[in-house]
């Protein structure tokens, strides 16, 4: 079993011996108690997943595990006990409990929660998220509102337990469960009375109005001057989840406009502004991470150019805008698997990758992940970069078999033509040589990515012979040495002094990657073989031809 967000194996070291170290388990215990709870297995090394066959342990060590962590931790709730593999080997199995109503700590005063397959410090800054969304942890179980399943919506009900009986994700398992016995399971009824997720789900509009806060979502559209020319609500509690994304869907017919593109000889394909599959999932992600004991509407703001969805609270504690990638923290545990089971997102983790790959299929840019005083706003633009990329990664996906991260690397790689390695890595948020290697795969087995240079200056190129025949197959200044492009340049001041940086790069080529030429500008001033004046949003380039003299 490997280590995750609810797993942790640890030496028998850690507990016995000269170099035992209980602060560590200590820091475990309060990363798990701060979080969803978790099981630390004590006797199991990090390469394996199970004990040593011949391993017995002392029930003392165990006594003295279950009286240290009390002696290093506040606020941690925890159970230890010896188990029994079945090769044999016995290991100590701790259960952390999650600390669902206050924050746990170490004795010396330091807070860590956990996050993926790592325990990390909670910074003095982050202390107030940690506050914010401890209640937000145990919403969905709470029973606030003494109803019982007789007194719900009875349609939505039915359609509930019908969604979830003809779902491809719930397993025959949970299918044949009663209907008590599948609310108990999605942790809409408590065996008594519905939880804040029965009401939201399949609770009347009257109920659902009682909970603090039932979402509520605003659609407004503006035009190029930022005036409001339309609004939608959606703000009666008349819906639940499922129904609420839907609608928003079909509400809006500015989701049908597109653009045709080529396809083919004799065919066109229409590219939409705003990919259904795209809106649904951020939608989804809207209604699912935000907080509930937290009062805000959800905003999709529509401008001329692009869709920005706001959605009321911060991302959890772990997650940043520039890891979102590869990190995931499931503020609404049951609510996910819900939307997960029933098709409505993806799974953890995994629902950006698709925003990531839909995007730039159809060669438009990534993505903008912005965290705000007291909310998340995801932006997305209709503008597609350049068409002939959407016919390139077609063609690739026709004659290779890529997975969903090497279509993304893909895409990036296509839309710049190259791109340096740190560039790169930034893109696909990830430093680790490792990962980037994992995510790069196949394009690097099959050739259809090469690459240029060593370690910084490294760059990702699409193969001039996978470019052959397609309407990319044309050389342009993307590849030029530096030193080739100085001497464009210095040739162009000559001729035109007094330039701006976008009145070169319109005459040097458009094509040609604007972060390159500001780059090359500036090393040229630093060294200076240019000089420049005016203000920075101004300012002017040329060569003083009086010091050659």
């Amino acid at each position: 079993m490997d280590e995750d967000s609810k797993f942790e194996k640890k030496s028998l070291s850690t507990v016995s011996g000269n170099n035992s170290d209980f602060k560590e388990l200590a820091k475990d215990c309060i990363g798990f108690a701060n979080s969803k709870g978790g099981t630390i297995a004590i006797g199991m090394e990090d390469d394996t997943s199970e004990p040593p066959p011949n391993q017995k342990i002392d029930e003392n060590l165990a006594e003295m595990v279950r009286k240290r962590i009390p002696e290093l931790t506040i606020n941690t709730g925890f159970d230890v006990k010896i188990e029994k593999h079945s090769n044999g080997g016995e290991w100590i199995k701790i259960t952390v409990f999650p600390s669902q109503s206050s924050i746990a700590a170490t004795t010396d005063g330091q807070y860590y929660i956990r996050v993926a397959d790592q325990c990390k410090p909670v910074l003095p800054d982050e202390l107030t998220r940690l506050y914010t969304d401890k209640p937000a942890f145990i919403w969905e179980s709470k029973v606030v509102q003494k109803v019982t399943i007789e007194k719900c919506d009875q349609t939505e009900l039915k359609k509930f337990v019908n969604d979830i009986k003809n779902s491809s994700r719930v397993s025959q398992f949970v299918k044949q469960k009663s209907i008590e016995e599948l609310l108990s399971h999605y942790q809409i009824y408590n065996g008594q009375y519905l939880t804040n997720l029965g009401i939201l789900w399949i609770g009347t509009s009257q109920q659902r109005a009682n909970l603090l806060y039932s979402p509520i979502v605003q659609f407004i559209k503006y035009d190029k001057n930022n005036n409001k020319i339309k609004k939608e609500l959606w703000d009666d509690f008349t819906l639940n989840p499922k129904e609420l994304i839907q609608s928003i869907w079909k509400k809006i017919p500015e989701w049908r406009e597109g653009i045709e593109i080529s396809d083919g000889i004799f065919g066109r394909k229409m590219i939409y502004n705003y990919n259904e599959n795209v809106v649904r999932e951020l939608v989804a992600n809207a209604l699912v991470h935000r907080p509930y004991t937290t009062r805000g509407d959800i905003f999709i703001n529509l401008y001329p150019d692009r869709l920005e969805i706001h959605n009321p609270g911060l991302l959890p504690i772990g997650v940043t805008p520039t890891n979102i990638l590869h990190q995931s923290i499931r503020r609404n545990e049951h609510l996910s698997k819900l939307f997960y089971d029933l098709n409505l997102m993806e799974r953890e983790g995994s629902g950006y990758d698709k925003i990531f790959e839909t995007l730039l299929e159809e060669a438009k840019p990534l993505p903008l992940v912005e965290e705000k005083d007291d909310r998340v706003q995801v932006t997305i633009y209709n503008t597609i970069k350049n068409s002939d990329v959407i016919s390139l990664i077609e063609k690739i996906k026709q004659n290779y078999q890529l997975n969903q991260k090497e279509i993304i690397c893909l895409g990036i790689i296509a839309q710049n033509k190259n791109i340096i390695a740190t560039e790169f890595a930034r893109q696909i948020q990830s430093r680790d040589d490792k990962q980037i290697k994992n995510w790069l795969g196949n394009l690097l087995n099959y050739q259809i990515v090469l690459t240029k240079g060593k370690t910084k200056g490294m760059k990702y190129f699409i193969n001039p012979k996978v470019l052959k025949d397609t309407a990319l197959e044309k050389t342009d200044l993307s590849c030029i040495e530096e030193y080739r492009l100085k001497n464009l340049v210095l040739e162009d001041l000559e001729k035109y002094p007094n330039s701006t940086i976008q009145e070169i790069h319109q005459r040097i080529g458009r094509e040609f990657p604007l972060r390159r030429l500001r780059t090359c500008i500036y090393n040229a001033v630093k060294t200076e073989e240019i000089k420049c004046s005016g203000s920075k949003k101004f300012r002017k380039y040329f060569i003083d031809k009086n010091e050659g003299e």
